[in-house]
């Protein structure tokens, strides 16, 4: 499947969570994906993006290091149905809402977590998505620079 129908999967199934197990579970799902993109990207990808996409990889892995692997039906793993990355900007540009809205997720899942240890798992993971949305927005800066210099090349 390609990574936009995932990450719009991945953004409904977060939106439609319920509880913070449901929640928790999705927010590792979307971190997963992000890992698994960064880690296509940085194999196959434009080589202007290879550093910041390994830098992706080794981010959203620490996302979903820091909360319990969710139990998971053989089948359910997003990040394991993604086949392709099609046009790599609009990719990056779902992936980096999607880890707009898992941080927003946590910070409510923080809000009312009852005891320390889910408080501070929240406050990771919020950590290591807005650390992994900055780098999907550098490199969608860095391709915007990139095709402003071969737009440059052509009219040159």
């Amino acid at each position: 499947m390609d990574a936009v129908r995932l990450i719009l999967t991945s953004r409904r199934a977060l939106a439609g969570s319920g509880g913070a197990p449901e929640t928790m579970t999705e927010v590792w799902q979307a971190q997963a994906l992000a890992q698994a993109i960064g880690s296509r990207l940085a194999v196959f990808g434009p080589p202007e993006l290879r550093g910041e996409a390994l830098g992706l990889t080794e981010l959203a892995g620490r996302g979903c290091g820091v909360l319990d692997v969710p139990d998971l039906a053989d089948g359910d793993l997003r990040a394991a149905q993604l086949t392709e990355l099609g046009d790599a900007r609009q990719a990056l540009m779902h992936l980096g809402s999607l880890l707009g809205e898992v941080g927003i997720a946590m910070v409510g899942l923080a809000s009312a977590a009852d005891d320390e240890t889910t408080y501070w798992q929240c406050m990771e993971a919020i950590d290591a998505a807005d650390e992994s949305r900055d780098r999907v927005l550098e490199m969608l800066r860095r391709l915007a620079d990139r095709e402003e210099v071969l737009a440059e090349r052509e009219a040159g």
